[in-house]
């Protein structure tokens, strides 16, 4: 599982705030109204946390966009993941087979967690050219609907996408991770055949986005 450190929440503050990554910030932080797909794990109907409309119908949208990797993962030096789907633990190519690996927000409610997307819910991240799916969930504590996995981002979701690292030094993948990070352009429920650059994002995406 990922957790939103204070490391983290603040490079994603100093990504917003440099211009050199002006072409990757959009800075129209308006209100939207989420598909939904957002429902609790076992599909209880009363864990939802937004209104459910068309959950399979293509919908793009905004969402603010951050990463996690092998290093800063919960448990540290992991590819744990909470919500197994396509995969045992955090991976992933970018193809519509095989997405990425995604972490959302959640929030705990008698005991247990209700996320904010379902897993297996699918994403097509449009500048990193991949395909992710929700396997993961992004926040912990014993309040994780106070932290800001959950509550977004000035109205905007916020996606926690795994960019891997493992066979790579810790500093140059935090660089990728600020790098992709800031309000991102996605299409929610995605078909197939959208352009794909294969690959792990630490790996290669980082160069590409």
């Amino acid at each position: 599982m990922t957790s939103v450190s204070l490391k983290a929440v603040a490079a994603a503050a100093l990504t917003i705030a440099l211009s050199a990554c002006g072409d990757n910030v959009r800075t129209d932080y308006h209100e939207f109204s989420s598909v939904s797909t957002r429902l609790n794990v076992d599909n209880d109907l009363s864990g939802l946390t937004r209104v459910a409309i068309a959950p399979d119908q293509e919908q793009s949208m905004n969402v603010f966009l951050t990463g996690y990797s092998w290093w800063d993962n919960t448990p540290r030096g992991s590819a744990q993941i909470a919500r197994p789907v396509i995969h045992r633990t955090a991976g992933g190519v970018g193809t519509y087979e095989d997405p990425i690996t995604l972490a959302v927000g959640h929030k705990k409610t008698g005991g247990r967690s209700v996320m904010d997307y379902r897993p297996g819910t699918r994403f097509y991240i449009e500048k990193l050219q991949k395909y992710a799916i929700v396997e993961d969930m992004c926040g912990d504590g014993p309040r994780p609907q106070d932290g800001p996995c959950h509550t977004g981002h000035r109205g905007h979701d916020w996606i926690d996408i795994y960019v891997g690292g493992r066979r790579m030094d810790e500093a140059s993948v935090d660089a990728c991770m600020r790098h992709i990070t800031g309000i991102q352009s996605v299409v929610l429920n995605p078909r197939p055949g959208y352009p794909v650059t294969p690959g792990e994002i630490a790996a290669t995406g980082c160069r590409t986005f």
